[in-house]
């Protein structure tokens, strides 16, 4: 133990009590503690302790929030190198007001990219899906790459027969938990209707799953999810796009009541390439990239739910660009993030800057987040350590 540590320890025992330390060591950054779980029983057995890792939690996510106007925000990738199935790494970059990033941290990741999919993440936990190569299985991870820990969860009770599955990771705040919705769409025979898509919700703090059964599921007309747009995490709900034979729509998941909605998308779809669900400055979007017929380029449209709920309420707006691979969110301040010919670049629908942000020759995985949160969620159960470098 290091001299400065063991004077810590020393003091605390001395002269503070209980309620003052723990106080004290809730705000205390991630890696710190992690650290200081060595020092004596009882300080493991505080930092260890569900009620800490969740006041923890709710200090840090309370200091991310009051930082937010420093920076726009973070972006998170998974570059492709050479060694491309051995390479494992997530890399964070804040993008800064002056619209350059700064690198912040390098994580190994628990498994090579090309073996886990990257499925979605909230509040600094990601879930992973991973397929056994020897029986075909789809295998379920959370990871907390603040604590190099990654837990594999149990297997999901629902069948997925046609690889369908949809997951979105979304946090509780009312009960300081984290949910995972499985959707699985089948596929019923040549020329009749398809079977009605199940549900299933997975809880941290249980660590079990569940069927949910919702009307709104169970109806004939209810449609199949899009495997494309990943669900999106806003006003305390999942998003994910889903169609039916007549129209698509949003299909919402309440996280706290556990009931689905519908949302109407815009009636004119035009002629539709690729679609996505964002948020874009704190409304609910829907980003259409369609071919431009008059210029023979690609557009853009921008739609954006002034109210939200309200289909009414849509409004689009329209952005050309040169060329697209793929949408990976907007930024807090109005940004659009896209990757063209493989260089992650911002564009701002306002005035058509184009910003280069990373140059990769591969980005296998990319993503943003308004907030950077680390915590010790994954700490208290279960778990088995991911490889870390420093």
């Amino acid at each position: 133990m290091s001299r400065p540590t063991e004077k810590l320890r020393l003091l605390t025992e001395r002269v503070l009590d209980d309620d003052i330390v723990f106080d004290i060591m809730t705000r205390l950054p991630v890696k710190s503690l992690i650290r200081f779980r060595c020092v004596s029983k009882s300080w493991y057995s505080t930092i260890t302790n569900p009620i800490f890792i969740a006041t923890h939690f709710k200090l840090n996510e309370a200091k991310s929030l009051s930082n937010k106007n420093s920076h726009n925000g973070y972006l998170l990738y998974t570059p492709v190198t050479k060694s491309y199935y051995f390479h494992k790494e997530l890399r964070t970059l804040v993008y800064n007001r002056d619209r350059t990033v700064t690198e912040i941290s390098r994580f190994i990741t628990p498994f090579p990219i090309c073996d886990a999919f990257m499925n979605c993440f909230c509040n600094g936990i990601f879930c992973l899906d991973r397929c056994d190569e020897n029986n075909g299985d789809h295998m379920i991870y959370l990871w907390n790459p603040s604590i190099r820990k990654f837990k594999m969860l149990a297997p999901p009770l629902l069948t997925d027969p046609c690889d369908s599955a949809t997951l979105g990771l979304a946090y509780h705040s009312q009960k300081n938990d984290f949910k995972i919705l499985r959707l699985v769409s089948f596929l019923g025979p040549l020329g009749e209707p398809d079977p009605p898509t199940e549900a299933e919700v997975y809880t941290l703090s249980t660590d079990s799953w569940r069927k949910v059964v919702s009307a709104e599921l169970s109806d004939p007309n209810a449609g199949r999810l899009s495997h494309h747009s990943p669900h999106i995490f806003f006003n305390g709900a999942l998003h994910c796009i889903a169609a039916n034979k007549h129209c698509s729509f949003i299909l919402s998941f309440d996280i706290n009541d556990e009931r689905f909605h519908k949302i109407m998308l815009p009636l004119d779809l035009l002629d539709l390439y690729q679609s996505y669900l964002t948020v874009f400055k704190g409304s609910l979007a829907y980003i259409i990239i369609s071919n431009h017929r008059a210029t023979g380029g690609i557009m853009c449209h921008l739609w954006v739910m002034k109210e939200y709920g309200v289909a009414e309420s849509w409004t689009r707006k329209c952005v050309p660009i040169d060329w697209f691979h793929h949408f990976h969110g907007c930024t807090d301040n109005g940004e659009l993030l896209i990757t063209i010919c493989m260089e992650l670049i911002s564009i701002d629908p306002e005035n058509l800057l184009q910003n280069s942000l990373i140059m990769e020759s591969n980005i296998r995985w990319a993503g943003y987040a308004a907030n950077s949160i680390e915590s010790l969620v994954l700490l208290d159960g279960v778990n088995v350590s991911s490889e870390y470098e420093d």
